[in-house]
C-alpha cells in the first residue's frame, strides 16, 4: 500500500504540472488576432506551413523544442488578446486542455488528405486547406478500403521521407523524423515511428517497417543519389566498403545477402518475438519498377506514401519488387510453422503448420527443374523436360478462309489475371516427389506424367492444348495433370509410362488468391468498374478507368505484377555473369522454389484457354488468329467484343465461352486493329496478339 508521502507528492506532480497549447481554435484565433500569417508563423518556428495548419486544425501537435517555443509565443498572445469575456491577461492555461500523455516522440503532423484517399481517416474538425498537388483534383472514389486498427502501429505500414525530415505515411499523417544518418533513420523507425502492420495469418509475423526515400532524403543520408560506377550499378548494391554500410555493420546492424540496393533490409536478431527489422526502399536507385509501379516514382512523396498505402492494406507491406512481393505473401498466409506443444517438456515449440511448404526446401523431380539445376547436372537426366509455359500460337495463314478475310476488323480480348483465377481451389503437391512406373492416371492427384498425347485429334484451327506453341505432339513427353486431365476430357484414354508424384497436397495457393481476387476487384470498384455493369457499360467504363486516379490505376498495375511475378518466382532462374552449370544458387534456398506449383498454375490457365476456344468455336463457328499467353484475338464483323461474343436470347452471355467482365478469368477488350493488319502480320511471322493493343505495346508472357 502506497504511503501518504507517496500520494502526496503524486497529486503535487499533477497539480505543478502545466498544460502544454489551448485548444486548436484558440491557436488560430490568437494568430489571426495578433495579424500573423500561418505562413510567417512557419517561417519563426522553423517549420511548413502545413504543420501550422495542421497544429490549428487539431491533427497533429508540434514536438519539443519547437512545442516550448509555440507554447511561449500563444501565451504571451493570449495576454495581449484575450478571448472575449475572458479577464485580461487570463492564462492560456486556463482553457487549455490536460497534457497529453502521449510521448512527444510518437506526435505526428497530417498532410492534406483529400476526400479520394482509398485509405481514408475520419474528418477532422474544420478541414484542412488542400495542398497544391495532383490528389487535389481527383474525384471521389466510391468506396474507402479502412486499415486495420493496431495500436502497436498507430501510423501505418510504412512512410516516404523526403529530404526535410517530413516522412509522409498513410491517411495523410507526416511524421517529423530527424535522423541524418541510416542508423539512426533504423532506430528511429523501429522506437518512434509507430509504422507497422499486423500479421495476415495467427501462425505469421509482423510486416517490418517500410521507409522509402526519396532521391534529397537519400543524399541527405549519405547514399549517392543514384548508384554509381558499373560494377554498382551491375551489383545493384553498394560495396561493402562504402561508408553508409559500414555505420551499419558498426552499429551491429545486418544487412541481408541482397546488402545495400534498392531494396535494403536492416535489421538485427530477434529479442523474443519483437522483430528488429527495417525495409528501405530508394526511389532513385529504381525501387519502384515504372512496368509495375507506373508514374508512382515521379508522384509527390505524399501521394507515394498513398499508393503503396493501398497496396499495403490490401496486399502485403512491399518487401522488394512486385514479384518479391507476390512470393513473401504466400509465406505471410501459409507460415511455415505454427506453436505446438512438446509432449515431454510441455513448452509450447515451432511445429510444421499443416497446409505450408515447411521451413526446408525440397529438390524438385530432374523432369521439373531446369536444366542448370544440380539434379539435372548431377544425375545426368536425359529423359526430357516439362514443359508447361504459356501459349504463344498464331494460326498458318494457309488455314484462314476466305470468309474470315474479309471481315473488318481483328479484335483482342484479354483475361483478367488469368494465372490468379487459375489458382482458384487448386491442389498442389506440398511434399517431395516419388516416382512412380506404369501408374493409372488420377486427374486428382498432382504431379507430372510421361505420356504419349499424340493420338489426340484438335480442330487445327486451334492450338494444340498440350504444347504452348499450339504444335501437336509428337510422342510421349511430360505433362502436368490438368493437361492430362484435359485429354480425358477430350473424351481420350491416356496411358502414363511413368510419373512423379507428391503423397502430400493442399490447395496451398487458395488464401493468396482468395486476397489478391478482393485487392484485384476492390481497386478496380474504386475506378468504377464493378460487378453490376452490363457489358456495353463495362467496355465504356474501362476505356477510361485509368484516368479516374492515376494513383489508384497504379495500385491496380501493381497488383497484376504481383500475380504474375509471384507465380514466375516459383521458378526463379540463376542470375550473375559468374554462375557455372550445376551450381546450387541461392532461389534454391527458398521452400516456395517449386517450379511444380508454378507448373501447374500455368497448366491450368492454359487449359482453361483452350477451353474457352473451343466453345467459342461450337458457339459461334469463330476461330482465334492468335493466342499470347492470356490474350486472344477474334476476326469480327465490328470493331467491339459484342459483335462476336455468344449472347442467349435473353442477353445474357453464354456460359462456358469468353465472358465480359471485371472478374478474374473474365475478359476484357484489349485491342482493336484492322484484319488487313492482322493478316499482315502473321505472314511475317509475326503474332498479332502481342500488339493488338497499338503502339510498342507487348504483353508480358508471365514471368
Amino acid at each position: 500500500m502506497a504511503s501518504e508521502e507517496e500520494l502526496f507528492a503524486s497529486v503535487d506532480a499533477l497539480l505543478n504540472e502545466e498544460p502544454h497549447l489551448p485548444p486548436p481554435a484558440e491557436r488560430a484565433r490568437l494568430r489571426e488576432a495578433a495579424g500573423i500569417t500561418q505562413a510567417r508563423l512557419a517561417t519563426a518556428l522553423k517549420t511548413t506551413t502545413q504543420s501550422v495548419k495542421n497544429w490549428e486544425n487539431g491533427r497533429s501537435e508540434p514536438k519539443s523544442p519547437r512545442l516550448e517555443a509555440y507554447q511561449r509565443l500563444l501565451k504571451g498572445w493570449a495576454a495581449k488578446y484575450p478571448a472575449p469575456g475572458a479577464a485580461p491577461g487570463a492564462s492560456v492555461a486556463a482553457t487549455a486542455p490536460a497534457a497529453s500523455a502521449e510521448p512527444a516522440a510518437s506526435r505526428v503532423e497530417m498532410a492534406d488528405a483529400p476526400q479520394t484517399l482509398a485509405v481514408a481517416a475520419a474528418a477532422p474538425a474544420r478541414p484542412a486547406t488542400p495542398r497544391p498537388a495532383a490528389t487535389s483534383r481527383r474525384p471521389a472514389t466510391k468506396k474507402a478500403a479502412q486499415p486495420a486498427a493496431d495500436p502497436r502501429f498507430p501510423h501505418g505500414p510504412l512512410a516516404v521521407l523526403d529530404g526535410d525530415g517530413c516522412a509522409y505515411g498513410v491517411d495523410g499523417i507526416v511524421l517529423d523524423c530527424p535522423a541524418t544518418t541510416v542508423v539512426e533513420l533504423v532506430e528511429w523507425t523501429l522506437r518512434e515511428s509507430g509504422l507497422g502492420a499486423a500479421k495476415l495469418n495467427r501462425y505469421g509475423k509482423d510486416s517490418d517497417p517500410l521507409i522509402v526515400l526519396t532521391s534529397a532524403a537519400a543524399v541527405k543520408l549519405g547514399l549517392p543519389e543514384r548508384l554509381e560506377g558499373h560494377e554498382q550499378r551491375r551489383a545493384l548494391r553498394l560495396p561493402e566498403d562504402h561508408p553508409v554500410v559500414k555505420q551499419v555493420v558498426k552499429a551491429k546492424w545486418r544487412l541481408t545477402q541482397r546488402g545495400f540496393g534498392p531494396w535494403a533490409r536492416i535489421y538485427r536478431k530477434a529479442q523474443g518475438r519483437e522483430r528488429q527489422c527495417v525495409q528501405l526502399a530508394i526511389l532513385s536507385w529504381d525501387a519502384l519498377d515504372e512496368r509495375s509501379w507506373p508514374g508512382v516514382a515521379e508522384m509527390e512523396p505524399a501521394d507515394i506514401a498513398r499508393v503503396l498505402g493501398v497496396y499495403a492494406q490490401r496486399v502485403i507491406t512491399p518487401r522488394g519488387s512486385t514479384a518479391v512481393s507476390g512470393l513473401e505473401l504466400m509465406t505471410a498466409l501459409r507460415p511455415p510453422t505454427r506453436a505446438v506443444q512438446d509432449p515431454t517438456t510441455g513448452n509450447w515449440v515451432p511445429g510444421h503448420n499443416p497446409g505450408s511448404l515447411g521451413t526446408e526446401p525440397v529438390d524438385p523431380a530432374p523432369l521439373e527443374a531446369p536444366p542448370e539445376h544440380p539434379v539435372v547436372v548431377d544425375s545426368g537426366w536425359t529423359g526430357g523436360f516439362l514443359n508447361e509455359e504459356a501459349y504463344q500460337w498464331v494460326r498458318p495463314v494457309g488455314l484462314l478462309t476466305d470468309e474470315e478475310c474479309t471481315l473488318p476488323f481483328a479484335v483482342g480480348l484479354d483475361l483478367n489475371t488469368a494465372f490468379l483465377a487459375a489458382a482458384a481451389r487448386l491442389v498442389v503437391g506440398l511434399s517431395a516427389p516419388d516416382q512412380f512406373h506404369r501408374p493409372t492416371f488420377n486427374p486428382k492427384t498432382p504431379g507430372s506424367w510421361l505420356v504419349d498425347l499424340s493420338h489426340v485429334e484438335v480442330d487445327p484451327r486451334l492450338p494444340s492444348p498440350f504444347t504452348p506453341d499450339g504444335s501437336r505432339p509428337t510422342g510421349p513427353a511430360w505433362y502436368q495433370t490438368h493437361t492430362v486431365a484435359y485429354a480425358q476430357e477430350l473424351g481420350y484414354n491416356v496411358t502414363p509410362i511413368e510419373a512423379y508424384l507428391r503423397r502430400e497436397t493442399g490447395a496451398y495457393l487458395d488464401p493468396w488468391h482468395d486476397r489478391l481476387k478482393t485487392a484485384y476487384l476492390d481497386t478496380l470498384a474504386d475506378l468504377g468498374v464493378t460487378k453490376d455493369l452490363t457489358d456495353a457499360e463495362f467496355l465504356a467504363v474501362m476505356e477510361r478507368h485509368k484516368d479516374v486516379d492515376p494513383a489508384l490505376a497504379a495500385v491496380l498495375a501493381a497488383i497484376k505484377a504481383t500475380v504474375k511475378g509471384g507465380i514466375g518466382k516459383l521458378r526463379e532462374r540463376p542470375q550473375g555473369k559468374k554462375y557455372k552449370e550445376g551450381e546450387r544458387w541461392p532461389a534454391l534456398q527458398r521452400p516456395t522454389w517449386r517450379p511444380d506449383i508454378r507448373a501447374a498454375v500455368i497448366s491450368k490457365a492454359r487449359i482453361n484457354m483452350h477451353r474457352k476456344m473451343r466453345n467459342m468455336a461450337t458457339m459461334t463457328g469463330l476461330y482465334p488468329l492468335a493466342v499470347l499467353s492470356d490474350c486472344v484475338v477474334y476476326p469480327s464483323p465490328g470493331d467491339s467484343p459484342l459483335d462476336f461474343l455468344p449472347y442467349a436470347a435473353s442477353g445474357k452471355p453464354q456460359p462456358g465461352a469468353f465472358r465480359l467482365g471485371p472478374t478474374p478469368g473474365l475478359a476484357k477488350l484489349e485491342g482493336v486493329q484492322s484484319m488487313l493488319w492482322a493478316v499482315d502480320l502473321m505472314e511475317q511471322g509475326l503474332n498479332p496478339a502481342r500488339h493488338i493493343k497499338g503502339g510498342d505495346a507487348v504483353l508480358d508472357e508471365g514471368e
